[in-house]
């Protein structure tokens, strides 16, 4: 998919990683280019460690090795937790983090500021896969991959005078957001992959949130074109204003540049 990009530009593009337990994926976004982003995946070998896996991406797809104007590097997982940034002060990062989980060997909390959402998104990551990174490019910024999602929602959530609910699909699970006029109300992530079970968590959600179901909206993003269209037919059935965001698919490596 990276065959038709000029990389004799690469000083003016911007390179995003994705790392998470259903394998990489890698983004370049050229300004004033169409299509802007361009995605690719990398399937990881599940036998070996987090960064034995980017070390193997590293020797094996040669654009990587590319100098880019910026590099970002989004984790993906559920070791990420939100707080409100009035209340957020880095020296307690740490503090706060291991306060909802369980601590874990040779890992670096980091944080995120989404001045957007007025909110602090700090997140995990294993210490080797960071020194690894910081070695490859030393200006390299980390997120967790739900920053990019959360300031596009925030973003997207401000038009028109509804709430809203943005759901985005994985293979293994499904992350809910519900806004109301740009503030987030709650964030969940349910383990699913069938279209009964999601639309079950979507409903749930929508329900326990007092959502209107001819005024307020749905959107979908993520998974496959056929998951999203199943999914669209199923909530349909009980919600009016059912739609997919475009784009729909790696939503966050098409969006982190709102981070810049």
């Amino acid at each position: 998919m990276m065959d038709n990009i000029d990389f004799s530009q690469s000083e003016q593009y911007t390179l995003s990683i994705r790392l998470g337990a259903e394998g990489f994926a890698y983004s370049v976004f050229r300004p004033s280019e169409d299509p802007a982003v361009t995605c690719s995946s990398y399937a990881t070998n599940e036998a070996l460690s987090l960064t034995a896996n980017l070390k193997r991406m590293f020797r094996e797809v040669e654009c990587l090795s590319l100098p880019y104007r910026r590099v970002n590097v989004l984790m993906a997982g559920r070791r990420v937790t939100l707080m409100p940034l009035e209340l957020f002060e880095d020296e307690q990062a740490e503090t706060v983090f291991y306060y909802n989980f369980q601590r874990m060997e040779n890992e670096r909390v980091q944080y995120n500021i989404l001045h957007q959402s007025n909110i602090v998104a700090l997140f995990g990551m294993e210490g080797s896969a960071c020194s690894f990174l910081t070695e490859q490019r030393p200006a390299v910024r980390f997120y967790a991959q739900t920053t990019p999602l959360i300031e596009y929602f925030t973003y997207k959530s401000r038009l028109g005078n509804n709430r809203k609910m943005y759901v985005n699909l994985w293979e293994e699970e499904m992350e809910v957001y519900v806004y109301e006029r740009s503030r987030l109300q709650t964030s969940n992530t349910f383990p699913c992959r069938e279209t009964s079970d999601q639309v079950y968590y979507a409903l749930y959600l929508w329900k326990l949130q007092g959502l209107d179901q001819e005024r307020d909206e749905l959107h979908l993003a993520g998974g496959t074109s056929e998951k999203r269209e199943a999914l669209l037919a199923q909530l349909k059935r009980y919600i009016r204003q059912v739609f997919v965001l475009t784009p729909a698919d790696n939503l966050d490596l098409q969006t982190i540049t709102l981070c810049e």
